[in-house]
């Protein structure tokens, strides 16, 4: 259905003036609802990134090391592709910004142009008709008074010629008057004649050319309109539509890592994580009091509730710490580890040297190429200005391969012990004696003084430094009353006790425990009331009283 304004809205001027000022106000509207469509996809996206970057692993902390898991393996996946699902809405906001608001905002500053440009070509027309009308209605005005006049000037003659009292000469003078005003008359009907025929002529022009040729290109203009806006509500449409794709390979690579997830893989990482690799403990064995012991009298004993046999202050003197308590990263052997902790610590260690060393070895090979080119080609740099820095390389990997071997070492030694407890084999077992009540174990004390599972070796060239370390405890103790018995232990092997603050004891000696290992290998003893100190936690065997305060069971 075919429609032309010029034609059918002639008389509409003021109205499609309306018309046309709503439809710019719309085009403004809708681009200022694209606008805030825009600034919504950037906000959500900056969001979005924030949340992201939020719970991501921090660099060097403990959430780096729970990535090892699988299922945190994928949420940090799905971490980054939520980041890319940002990044498609930064894109959509991109889009409609170039592809639609910048080019509204731009078509409205020509529309209103345009449209400024027609109403004024119309204005212009109607006051061209408006003033050819008043020079019609005035010329018909005045017409109209000079026929009154003539009218009048007849009926005065007609009046003067009948009377024959009046002279020849004023009736004379009265015909020449009627004859001028009739004359004048005349000229003013042909001029309002003239200019009828002129308005008839413009305003036909007017109201079937002019106007409808004014109004054809109003009605062109908002046809434009509206066209525009439908292709900016299509590329609104076409933008949203492009980033489906990616969003949906991001949301697949959420749903791919959701699927990564493996539960046993998990399980067995925590294994590799935890594993001490000490067995669990066997048979607890019979253990005879009956035979002679000197015991320390506990606080809960007869003499204690009486006040008898407390020792004195000044024997607390001797009772010192073997050892400062290192609150750090332990001894650099990782002796203070259980065995599959320690090798997984030596392992890794031994790793981290091994890239340091790669490094250093590829500067030295780097900076002797650049030698090689100085001693050819003199012009470019002086030879004997890189060795400073390669005899420092030199030096560097000197020293990592030292620790390297000595690290190697350790590692072998770990895990040849490891070895030989899991070989059934070469494993021993406790053993009754047949002629005595108290039981003894047929193992004998490792020659080099270690313990079964390698974590204490009782190294005499380590004691000097233990002892100047235990001297700072030293008055700690000064005033300390008596530790209570929390149990019982037996010696697996015999110890010397050379350094200051530890005690010996022979093989199947029994023991008073006064305080468990806190996790430095060490447990504190006691012999008799005067006698106490440290002794390797790995050369006895513990038997916790479950009643004492504080007990628990360790082996």
């Amino acid at each position: 259905m075919s429609c032309r304004w010029g034609t059918e809205l002639w008389d509409q001027f003021d109205n499609l003036e309306k018309h046309t000022h709503w439809g710019i106000e719309f085009v403004e509207r809708y681009t200022k609802f694209v606008k805030e469509r825009s600034e919504i996809e950037i906000s959500y996206a900056k969001q979005i990134r924030n949340l992201s970057k939020k719970y991501q692993p921090k660099k060097n902390s403990r959430e780096e090391d729970e990535y090892k898991y699988t299922s945190c393996r994928a949420f940090l996946m799905t971490l980054n592709e939520l980041n890319d699902y940002a990044g498609q809405h930064e894109v959509i906001a991109e889009n409609l910004t170039t592809h639609i608001i910048c080019e509204l905002t731009r078509y409205i500053q020509e529309l209103k142009a345009e449209r400024k440009s027609h109403f004024h070509d119309g204005r212009r027309a109607q006051q061209h008709i408006e003033n050819s009308w008043k020079q019609l209605e005035s010329s018909k005005r005045r017409f109209e008074r000079d026929c009154k006049e003539a009218d009048r000037a007849q009926q005065y003659f007609d009046k003067i010629d009948a009377d024959i009292n009046v002279t020849k000469a004023d009736v004379e003078k009265a015909r020449q008057q009627a004859q001028l005003k009739h004359q004048v008359a005349e000229d003013s009907k042909n001029e309002y004649l003239t200019y009828l025929q002129k308005f008839n002529k413009e305003q036909n022009e007017h109201y079937y050319s002019l106007i409808p040729h004014i109004f054809q290109k109003i009605q062109e203009m908002e046809e434009k309109r509206i066209e525009k806006v439908g292709e900016s509500m299509k590329t609104y449409a076409e933008v949203n539509r492009k980033v489906l794709p990616i969003v949906s390979k991001c949301l697949d690579g959420m749903t791919n890592a959701a699927a990564s997830i493996e539960p046993t893989m998990v399980s067995s990482l925590v294994v590799e994580s935890f594993k001490s690799g000490f067995e669990p403990p066997g048979d607890v064995e019979v253990e005879d009091y009956s035979l002679s012991m000197r015991r320390t009298v506990s606080e809960s004993s007869y003499l204690n509730s009486r006040g008898e046999g407390k020792p004195s202050r000044s024997n607390s003197r001797g009772k010192l710490w073997p050892f400062k308590r290192n609150k750090g990263s332990g001894p650099e052997d990782c002796s203070h580890l259980p065995p599959e902790q320690r090798r997984k610590k030596l392992q890794a260690k031994i790793n981290d040297i091994n890239k340091e060393l790669q490094k250093e070895v590829d500067q030295r090979d780097a900076l002797t190429k650049m030698k090689d080119v100085y001693v050819k080609n003199p012009h470019m740099g002086d030879p004997n200005s890189v060795d400073p820095r390669l005899e420092e390389i030199g030096q560097n990997i000197d020293k990592l391969e030292l620790d390297s071997r000595k690290y190697e070492a350790w590692l072998l030694e770990v895990e040849t012990r490891l070895a030989e407890k899991s070989d059934p084999h070469r494993r021993q077992s406790g053993l009754y004696d047949s002629n005595a009540t108290t039981p003894v174990n047929n193992n004998c004390a490792p020659v080099n003084r270690e313990s079964p599972d390698g974590s204490y070796t009782e190294d005499h060239s380590t004691e000097h430094h233990l002892k100047s370390r235990s001297t700072d405890f030293d008055d700690d103790f000064d005033d300390e009353d008596p530790l209570p018995t929390i149990g019982t232990c037996k010696s697996l092997y015999p110890f010397e006790g050379q350094n200051e603050g530890t005690i010996s004891m022979a093989e199947g000696e029994l023991l008073y425990v006064i305080e468990e290992d806190k996790g430095d290998g060490w447990t504190r003893v006691r012999r008799n009331e005067d006698e106490e100190g440290y002794v390797p936690t790995s050369y006895i065997k513990v038997f916790f009283d479950t009643n004492a305060k504080g007990a628990m069971t360790y082996i």
